[in-house]
């Protein structure tokens, strides 16, 4: 598969993963949890397309973004 195709596949499924995860949040509807794991996902996304296109400033924002779906997982999720 090309660069390209894998960016293109990156984009477009983190994006969705972005949509569907700021829905869940936004609705309060009790589904944090599967909304920052998709946060997460979004971020591992976007991530490797720019590490693919050398785009390491947006390399840097996935990395905060990752963060926050961890915190996030860390303070919805039930853990114990």
């Amino acid at each position: 598969m090309t660069n390209r195709k894998l960016t293109s596949l990156f984009e477009i499924t983190g994006s969705v993963s972005a949509m569907v995860y700021a829905l869940l949040i936004a609705s309060n509807t009790g589904n944090e949890v599967l909304g920052f794991s998709l946060l997460f996902v979004s971020a591992a996304l976007f991530a490797a397309w720019a590490i693919i296109d050398k785009r390491w400033t947006f390399l840097l924002l996935q990395g905060f973004y990752m963060t926050s779906a961890v915190i996030g997982l860390v303070r919805w999720g039930d853990w114990g």
